[in-house]
């Protein structure tokens, strides 16, 4: 207790180069590994084997689902049971009840939006597929096409009809991927700037910082493999680039900000506590979230591939899966 800080003083300031390099090193480890994947994805001149693709994007589920336990929920618990907070914040589970709030809100947003989105397929004649077995079991579920009743309208008006289909199943098909990998940033993101604070102020920086290299490369794979794998129509393909861009830049982003209020800014002071402890909670609902529903219930369950796979292939995801998840659960021992 002798060296508990619960004040506002800064953070260290040793090695004060490093920690200035680390903002452009891991901006190169965090960019790497978010672009590559959507890179190989859309460029005709870098191949890379389906055979890779399908390793990142199983051991990309992994890491999403080891980081929310490991790297926000953990951490979450220890701020805010923290002894600088004062006794009210001990006497409830906060971290637990926040993480969820996130998972609840974060469901009842998306089942208000995919039902708004079903209805107005509906009305046109087009059926959604809530699991989305024709996009890969992402987070985004599409729809899936029916004919219009021929009865009920005139050749001219069917012609019509469909184009609107095609039309609508493109716009409603691109929005729902696009909220999916939005709350699946949202969290990351979160996530990815308060270590960048951590960093640029902790006074362990050498191990935090080979550790947090690792860390953000491996998540940044996860991340990108999921870009990658949107399927989205030609006018929407920024999308995935400007999501591994925002990716790659948030945690250098987070160290350029502690570095410029590393005389004031004390990550273990009473405000910093409750701040981190509440985002990582939130962050950690919103991965849980997206870990277990939208990327390994999809993914295995709901998937035709799977469904309909040999044992060999199960066993290969899966084994895949929780290689992802044993490194980035490994991680947590050091950050």
């Amino acid at each position: 207790m002798s060296d508990l800080n619960c004040g506002s003083g800064g953070g260290a300031t040793t090695y004060p180069q490093l920690r200035i390099a680390s903002v452009f090193i891991i901006l190169i480890g965090s960019m790497s590994g978010a672009l590559f994947p959507v890179l190989a994805k859309r460029s005709s001149w870098l191949r890379v084997p389906k055979a890779v693709f399908d390793f990142a994007k199983y051991f990309g589920s992994g890491v999403i689902i080891a980081t929310a336990f490991i790297h926000l929920l953990s951490p979450a618990i220890s701020e805010l049971t923290s002894p600088c907070l004062s006794p009210a914040w001990q006497v409830y589970p906060y971290p637990l009840a926040l993480a969820m709030l996130s998972v609840f809100s974060i469901f009842i947003v998306e089942l208000v939006a995919f039902r708004w989105g079903t209805a107005k397929l509906a009305a046109l004649g087009v059926r959604h597929d809530a699991h989305g077995h024709g996009l890969g079991a992402h987070a985004a579920h599409g729809p899936e096409s029916e004919m219009p009743n021929e009865y009920s309208t005139s050749e001219t008006s069917k012609e019509d009809l469909e184009s609107a289909h095609d039309h609508s199943q493109l716009d409603f098909g691109a929005a729902g991927q696009i909220i999916g990998v939005f709350i699946l940033e949202f969290g990351v993101l979160l996530h990815s700037l308060l270590i960048g604070l951590t960093l640029a102020v902790d006074p362990a920086f050498i191990t935090l910082f080979v550790v947090i290299i690792f860390h953000q490369s491996f998540e940044g794979l996860g991340v990108g493999t999921r870009l990658a794998h949107l399927q989205l129509p030609p006018k929407y393909n920024y999308v995935a680039i400007c999501g591994a861009l925002l990716y790659g830049i948030t945690t250098p982003l987070g160290i350029a900000v502690g570095l410029g209020v590393q005389s004031t800014y004390n990550p273990d002071s009473t405000t910093a506590s409750i701040v981190s402890g509440v985002l990582d909670s939130l962050s950690a609902g919103i991965l849980l979230y997206t870990g277990l529903v939208e990327l390994l219930a999809h993914e295995f369950i709901f998937n035709k591939e799977m469904i309909n796979g040999s044992n060999g292939r199960v066993v290969y995801a899966l084994s895949c899966m929780l290689f992802g998840c044993g490194i980035m659960a490994l991680l947590g021992r050091w950050a």
